[in-house]
């Protein structure tokens, strides 16, 4: 089932000789359950993609459909609800609160909802993390793996219809970095959480079923790696 889908996404920068294109008619979708992978040199268009798909900003041209629903059509206000519902986001520098712990930074998006609190996922969660002797320690009290971790908790504590991860590895060494991944993919495997990657690093794009790689703006070449559910594609 189809659960993303762009339609010729176009996005520009400034006017006239001073234009900049950052995406040229980018058009592709993503099944329920798929992780997909977009690789691509600095400059390509990764980012901005991300954030288009994610609501965080708006294309010059084109369509979005998440779950059915065209987000770019919604009003502000319907958005942001459309985002903290249904669009997990996990950024490179982790965008925590520095005022809230563990638990509260994961269930923030959550309880602005005006939704209750549900003790038993958090308690999943936090304990699949390996924070559980961490809850109420504040950013400044964790290592940078352990703020990415919590910023993964955050962006799936809701059943998002969509997970979207920008470089998630780009500010840690190697060993977090092999964890965050692996978290990652555990909750794209083991959950059915769909899950779109941005990285610069091919080892890590050929973990997913599927590679989007990205050059100037515009999509050229979009690989079947594997089956979705992890068999290898035969071809």
């Amino acid at each position: 089932m189809e659960i993303l889908r762009c339609e010729n996404l176009v996005k520009t920068y400034g006017e006239g000789n001073t234009q900049v294109k950052a995406l040229d008619h980018v058009s592709f979708s993503v099944e329920q359950g798929e992780f997909v992978s977009i690789i691509g040199p600095s400059g390509s268009g990764k980012s901005t993609l991300l954030h288009i798909l994610g609501g965080v900003d708006k294309p010059t041209s084109g369509k979005v459909y998440i779950d059915g629903t065209d987000i770019h059509s919604l009003k502000e206000s319907q958005l942001a609800i459309f985002r903290r519902r249904q669009i997990g986001l996990v950024y490179q520098f982790y965008n925590l609160i520095p005022v809230l712990n563990v638990d509260e930074n994961i269930v923030l998006p959550h309880l602005l909802d005006g939704r209750e609190l549900d003790e038993e996922r958090l308690n999943s969660i936090v304990s699949d993390l390996g924070l559980s002797d961490r809850r109420k320690n504040l950013p400044n009290q964790l290592s940078g793996g352990q703020q990415q971790r919590v910023s993964v908790g955050r962006a799936i504590y809701t059943h998002p219809a969509i997970l979207l991860a920008d470089e998630p590895t780009g500010n840690l060494d190697r060993k977090n970095g092999e964890e965050i991944i692996h978290l990652l993919k555990e909750s794209n495997r083991k959950h059915k959480q769909t899950l779109i990657l941005i990285t610069h690093d091919e080892s890590i794009a050929l973990q997913a079923d599927r590679m989007i790689y990205l050059e100037d703006g515009r999509i050229v070449s979009n690989e079947r790696i594997r089956n979705i559910g992890g068999s290898v594609d035969e071809k």
